[in-house]
């Protein structure tokens, strides 16, 4: 089982073939719902939805609507929990309390 730091590596990383593009399809997806979609299939383990999803748009757009979702998780955790957003990422994480 890949982890979500290979799985990223193989999205960002260099591919044969040149620089890969987001796939033609009738309704096109904005970066929120690339990434939801994305995070979603990642936590389930679902390759060909992960697949899908980060055909949606460009692994930058990609990146940036991950790296948003992951903050507003984060703060809305911290929120419900009465903690700061730090020590919630690093719990998310396991790793120790700073």
């Amino acid at each position: 089982m890949d982890s979500v730091w290979d799985r990223l590596r193989k999205l960002f990383g260099p591919r044969p073939g040149g620089v890969r593009q987001a796939h033609p399809e009738t309704r096109q997806h904005n970066i929120f719902e690339a990434a939801a979609a994305y995070v979603s299939a990642c936590a389930e383990d679902d390759e060909p939805r992960i697949e899908e999803a980060a055909g949606w748009v460009s692994p930058e757009a990609l990146s940036f609507g991950v790296n948003e979702l992951a903050c507003r998780a984060v703060m809305t955790l911290a929120r419900e929990r009465g903690e700061s957003p730090h020590s919630v990422a690093r719990s998310l994480l396991g790793l120790p309390a700073a």
